[in-house]
């Protein structure tokens, strides 16, 4: 299992971080995915066998937010 933190722009409230934390939970491979919109960050829990970082970052920028 890895984790990672990722910078996320674009959120504007709580609606957008549940949406996001939707959309990542959703990406195979991923085990669990805390979104913070004050902070502008994700926290995913990942197995690296059947997701990476880039997928992960696409996912977010395929919701509509841009992905550090």
């Amino acid at each position: 299992m890895e984790n990672i933190t990722l910078s996320v722009g674009g959120m504007t409230c709580c609606g957008c971080a549940s949406t996001l934390k939707q959309v990542l939970e959703n990406v195979a491979g991923v085990v669990s995915a805390d979104v913070n919109w004050a902070e502008n960050c994700a926290a995913v829990s990942f197995d690296p066998q059947h997701t990476n970082i880039a997928t992960l970052k696409q996912a977010i920028e395929n919701a509509g937010f841009d992905a550090e």
